[in-house]
């Protein structure tokens, strides 16, 4: 499991550095669409309205891919928590309690 997860990981850090990547171009597109429509005229922004549009549905989409993969990554995390806990209760009990003793002590020194 924990190989599916690390796996799953890194899908998701790709698909954050394309959704980046993507993002970055927009915001260069729209820069580039702002200093072209200073002069343009009635076609010239129907042409760069459509280009606009474009750039944000490829974005959207990417943003929707996203989700996905982080959904599935979450998903990943909480089963493979889940299958941990089920087989191994007495060492969470054992860490909680080792948890709580050190918060006790760091908070008796105040």
């Amino acid at each position: 499991m924990t190989s599916l997860l690390t796996a799953s990981h890194g899908a998701v850090a790709a698909r954050n550095d394309i959704l980046v990547k993507d993002l970055k171009r927009v915001v260069g597109d729209a820069d580039d669409l702002l200093h072209e429509l200073a002069s343009a005229g009635t076609e010239e922004l129907a042409t760069a309205r459509t280009r606009i549009e474009a750039s944000l549905g490829e974005v959207e989409a990417s943003l929707r891919a996203a989700r996905r993969a982080f959904a599935r990554q979450a998903r990943i995390a909480a089963d493979a928590t889940n299958e941990y806990v089920r087989k191994n209760p007495w060492k969470l009990v054992g860490i909680v309690t080792a948890a709580g003793l050190l918060a006790a002590l760091l908070l008796s020194r105040r």
